[in-house]
């Protein structure tokens, strides 16, 4: 049961006599007469308990995206049902308006729309629903929970998207499918063709060459050079950090968040090149995986692998993490591993397991970086400004020492702000196909 508060103005409207008159038997009086009333409102009121509730839904949406929940109310009861309703959705879900008003008469069915808009990624959740249903002088009401439960995924918003056709134009300049000529060359016969100047004398096919001469001699020979491609069919096995450091927020964004649209970019720029992606998210247990997945599917794997999947406040397991490579490709694989370098302390793990990786596998290293620690660092204004500043250059070292260890480990570094390690990632995916080096 539940009062308005207009019921509670009522109550104290007993004062009112009391002055009045001065005698305390009219308060009591009065008092009898509102339990009264409200009594009766009370039983006229419909019963939220014989309301029928059911949503409907979308299965998904991509974080930042809004999308529209509805719940259905039928009345099986003899009498109206007028009041609030109340949808428990989390607050993250964004869910608005969290109220509504509802007349619904007996026997028939209205609908409540919602309209959610999520700012976390994951499973958001509405586990009941509350109906306060007020008698016909609305001063008591009837309330009651009613489990209703509903589940929306929220995606990643795999924002970095914009920066795939720019990456795909490059890609394509490397398989030769453009007019650009570019220098360098992958180690993937592709075809023949005449030389013309500029080409490396390395690449000419002598016989090739010899086969169309001509026999008389009457002219020199046309020179004939193989042309080569990048590389295909390479395995790309991403290695996700999912342990205590990834819960750390850096410019409003986790950063495991920050890894997973890393990953998605160089997944679907991988994908197009015709390597074979595989993903894991890791920290002392396999909390997703995703392999034998290409095109379109492998994105649509990985984001269904990643939307549930928050850090654990525990430490990365880095030992168990040449197991779990050998377990996915026992092939030279590009094996990137995003995680956080900004503390030599916390990092010790990751170089002591790097000498078994690159002695097999080219390595990379992907850590997102504070953007907020530059502008520390160039601030000299006041005292407290300057304390920040020896803090952010220490950081700021810190970061440049592990690097270090890690690049004469044999490994590559890269880093950048949440905005621009995926870009900066797939650069250096396109620069080790360009290279040969897959």
């Amino acid at each position: 049961m539940a009062i308005s508060g207009w019921y509670v103005l009522l109550v104290a409207l007993g004062v009112v006599p009391l002055v009045a008159v001065g005698d305390p038997i009219w308060l009591l009086v009065w008092l009898a007469i509102v339990l009264v009333v409200g009594a009766i409102d009370l039983l006229l009121a419909g019963s939220p308990r014989r309301l029928t509730l059911s949503r409907e839904l979308p299965d998904r949406l991509r974080l930042g995206e809004s999308a529209t929940s509805t719940l259905l109310l039928l009345n099986g009861g003899r009498q109206r049902v007028r009041g609030m309703v109340r949808d428990g959705w989390q607050p993250s879900a964004g869910a608005a308006p969290t109220r509504a008003s509802v007349s619904i008469p007996a026997g028939e069915r209205r609908a409540i729309t919602t309209t959610l808009t999520p700012f976390r990624r994951g499973e958001r959740r509405a586990a009941q629903v509350t109906v306060r249903a007020f008698g016909p002088l609305g001063l008591v009401a009837r309330q009651a929970s009613i489990a209703v439960p509903g589940v929306i995924r929220v995606l990643p918003p795999f924002a970095s998207r914009k920066h795939l056709p720019s990456k795909l134009a490059r890609l394509r300049e490397l398989d030769g499918r453009t007019s650009v000529m570019i220098r360098g060359q992958g180690t993937e016969f592709d075809s023949l063709r005449e030389y013309v100047r500029g080409d490396d004398v390395r690449s000419i096919d002598w016989r090739a060459t010899a086969r169309r001469s001509d026999p008389t001699g009457s002219s020199g020979p046309d020179l004939v050079v193989r042309t080569w491609r990048p590389e295909r069919d390479r395995r790309v096995v991403v290695i996700v950090d999912s342990g205590r450091t990834s819960a750390a927020r850096i410019a409003d964004e986790p950063r495991i968040d920050t890894a997973f649209e890393s990953s998605l970019l160089l997944g679907a720029l991988a994908t197009r090149a015709g390597d074979r992606v595989d993903l894991a998210i890791y920290d002392r247990r396999v909390r997703g995986r995703v392999q034998g997945a290409t095109g379109a599917e492998l994105l649509s794997r990985m984001v269904e692998t990643m939307a549930p999947i928050e850090p654990e406040l525990i430490e990365m397991d880095w030992a168990g993490v040449p197991g779990l490579v050998r377990s996915i490709t026992a092939h030279r694989a590009l094996v990137v591993l995003m995680t956080s370098i900004d503390a030599p302390g916390a990092s010790r793990g990751l170089l002591s397991v790097l000498p078994q990786l690159t002695r097999q596998h080219l390595v990379v290293v992907s850590s997102v970086t504070d953007p907020s620690v530059l502008d520390r660092a160039a601030d000299r204004s006041d005292r407290d400004a300057v304390y920040l500043a020896a803090a952010a250059e220490r950081a700021l070292l810190d970061t440049a020492r592990v690097s270090a260890a890690i690049r004469q480990l044999g490994a590559e570094v890269v880093t950048g702000a949440p905005a621009d390690l995926p870009p900066a990632l797939a650069d250096r995916y396109l620069a080790l196909k360009a290279a040969g080096r897959l």
